[in-house]
């Protein structure tokens, strides 16, 4: 994707010890970049969501063992970077998949040829998953072609949650690749994008990787998309996901369930999209999905740009008040209209998976 003409991807290799990922911390505010040469710093980065977003979790877990391996390629250095790593973040599977997949790779190899298969990994780990959003833009695009044609030349408005774009993976996204798709093949495509309280992914990320690519969009409060949808203003929803179980039940971005309970109420078509590294086959349903508490300093304040220019942090709550703070909550099957893949779509069911990822 592009910012100011130039094309960027959310994670890139400099060198062969060093790693720069774009600071999300820092948008939408100032574009800043952050270099990370050692597993700490990328244990660092994905603890602090200077990179966030299931796909880039993993791409960036990825590059820590790789990064790991240049400095210590022993199996004790290989055991403790995956634990390091895999402590950062409890919800997003891609991280275990990630790490299971780099210590795979490289153990039982001999020592001195780990740091460089591990960055051949890492690379290539990245290269798939900029390969499978671009597929899960592929087959999504007929869902926003398809209401395109009953709206007589009106904008699809396409209602999205959090940030399940480019900068949730290492290009492209997965929510918001088919609205790339169409915007890019002349398709009138609007996107209502929750603001995604309380880190406000939505208004900050969404907002800006959508506005940098020109795709008109509009930030919502996160309670008023089902005003819209009852007034006809929504003609589906896409969202991401951080973790999919066999029977079809996702997490995502705290809020998400309500929305697909509204959709459901007002017969919005609900889609979950995501890459199959994202698919937890190893448990049973979504209530056995972990979901992340996070500090209730990120509901108690906000932060944003003073008229000076600057930027600043604000208590926004009364003083004394504490907060609760679930990252994610978990959208029953029964409620999702189906999954977007990179395989192609689903019904969000053990069967639907099944037809798409057979042996599993």
């Amino acid at each position: 994707m592009k910012i100011n003409g130039r094309p960027y991807r959310t994670i890139w290799p400099v060198g062969v010890d060093t790693v720069e990922v774009i600071d999300q911390t820092r948008l939408p505010h100032s574009f800043e970049t952050a270099k990370l040469r050692s597993v700490d710093d990328a244990a660092r980065a994905i603890k602090t969501m200077v990179v966030r977003g299931a796909p880039l979790i993993g791409a960036t877990a990825a590059y820590g063992i790789a990064l790991g391996m240049r400095v210590d390629s022993s199996d004790d250095a290989l055991t403790r970077a995956h634990d390091t790593l895999l402590a950062t973040r409890p919800t997003a599977v891609n991280l275990r998949w990630a790490l299971t997949r780099m210590c795979d790779a490289v153990r039982n190899r001999p020592h001195g040829e780990r740091a460089e298969l591990a960055w051949r990994e890492a690379a290539t780990i990245c290269d798939e998953d900029v390969a499978v959003c671009r597929s899960i833009g592929d087959y999504g695009l007929p869902l926003i072609r398809a209401a395109a044609e009953k709206k007589a030349g009106e904008p699809v408005n396409v209602l999205t949650h959090c940030n399940a774009g480019w900068l949730a993976c290492v290009d492209w996204g997965t929510a918001l690749a088919p609205i790339y798709r169409a915007h890019d093949e002349g398709i009138r495509v609007h996107v209502w994008a929750d603001e995604t309280r309380p880190r406000n992914q939505g208004a900050s990320l969404t907002a800006y990787e959508l506005g940098a690519h020109g795709v008109p969009h509009t930030i919502l409060a996160d309670n008023a998309g089902g005003h819209y949808m009852q007034y006809g203003q929504v003609d589906l929803c896409i969202v991401g996901t951080d973790r999919v179980t066999p029977n079809g039940d996702a997490a995502n971005k705290i809020g998400t369930y309500l929305k697909a309970l509204a959709a459901r109420d007002n017969g919005v078509p609900f889609y979950v999209a995501l890459p199959s590294s994202t698919i937890d086959w190893s448990l049973a349903s979504g209530r056995d999905i972990p979901i992340e508490e996070r500090s209730e300093d990120e509901v108690l304040k906000m932060t944003g740009r003073l008229a000076s220019g600057g930027v600043a942090t604000v208590e926004i709550a009364a003083p004394g008040s504490h907060a609760a703070n679930p990252g994610f909550d978990v959208t029953p099957a029964r409620l999702v209209s189906g999954f977007i893949t990179e395989r192609g779509i689903c019904d969000a069911t053990r069967e639907g998976l099944a037809s798409l990822f057979p042996g599993r």
